[in-house]
């Protein structure tokens, strides 16, 4: 989209209703320095399917999306954007319909700091902000009706890189407790990985790698950052989905991390398809069988938690 279109942008009123701050004093910690100006723009034209991005997070939160019909279970949703912003809409507020209305799913939308903005720990800032997401939304659920150990993320590109680090870094030390949050288990219960970035070296997201890692990563940069690397036994089971035509994130990404995964005897359910490119979301889908894939990852969930199938489901 040409930048004419582009316009500036803002949380909706009934998000800005719905903001959970991660942080006591909202900014967070190694981010007290950054001089940075949230700043949101609105690429698209049609009210009807927004497509917002936001840059500049040093108060990072999750904004809510509750169904009126809860089924227990609750999804973090991290974005993608490739580390250089967050893709708000496309693969956040666009699951809404099909997982919070019709499923039943609490989901939480985070909007965690970019690497490359300046923050203390920078490369681990967005795990760190998924850390204690996760520990927020099981030490509040009985607010949102939410089992405490039916807690997910979901990542997206960029997005799936911060879901996977999650899934696999749950129990690394990002940052420094801070009150009684912090003593909860940051392991998500099931990892949900949509076109996901894994790996920093050959098979990279060049665009990607640049803003988590610089320009020239060491070797065991690119090494510890290969999420391939951090697989291990005991780590959620995860649901795996790629488009083999994908150009900007190679379907090697998932493959790397589906085989680390089976050696680790880590549950894996795989999904590969033909057609459907990069950052398809749940949007334009409808004439693929790409579009099966919400449908898909909710009989996953509720096989791997052993949820009551719906009343309305066939």
């Amino acid at each position: 989209m040409p930048a004419a279109a582009q316009k500036p942008s803002a949380d909706t009123a009934q998000e800005a209703a719905s903001r959970i701050f991660l942080w006591p004093d909202r900014t967070a910690p190694g981010s007290q320095h950054v001089r940075l100006e949230q700043r949101f723009v609105e690429r698209s034209d049609d009210a009807a399917r927004p497509n917002r991005i936001v840059t500049g997070i040093t108060q990072p939160y999750m904004v809510v999306y509750r169904p009126a019909k809860p089924n227990g279970a609750a999804l973090l949703v991290m974005p993608g954007g490739a580390y250089r912003r967050i893709v708000l809409d496309k693969e956040g507020t666009a699951l809404v319909p099909e997982f919070v209305d019709r499923l039943g799913y609490t989901l939480f939308v985070l909007r965690y700091r970019l690497p490359g903005e300046g923050h203390d720990d920078a490369r681990d800032a967005p795990l760190a902000d998924a850390q204690r997401a996760l520990r927020l939304i099981r030490a509040r659920a009985s607010e949102w009706n939410i089992d405490p150990h039916r807690i997910g993320a979901i990542g997206f590109s960029a997005g799936g890189h911060v879901a996977a680090s999650l899934g696999t870094r749950y129990g690394e030390a990002t940052y420094a407790a801070i009150d009684v949050a912090d003593r909860i288990d940051a392991r998500p219960d099931f990892l949900l990985l949509m076109y996901p970035v894994i790996d920093m070296g050959r098979h990279a997201h060049a665009v990607s790698r640049e803003h988590l890692l610089g320009a020239a990563p060491s070797a065991s940069d690119i090494a510890a950052y290969s999420l391939q690397n951090r697989v291990k036994a005991g780590m959620p089971p995860v649901f795996l989905l790629h488009a083999n035509d994908d150009a900007s994130v190679r379907v090697e990404n998932t493959l790397l991390f589906f085989d680390a995964l089976r050696a680790a005897q880590v549950p894996v359910e795989l999904h590969l398809y033909p057609r459907g490119g990069h950052g398809f979301g749940v949007r334009d889908i409808d004439d693929s069988t790409l579009r099966q894939w919400p449908r898909l990852a909710d009989a996953w969930i509720r096989d791997t938690l052993q949820l009551t199938t719906r009343s309305d489901e066939p």
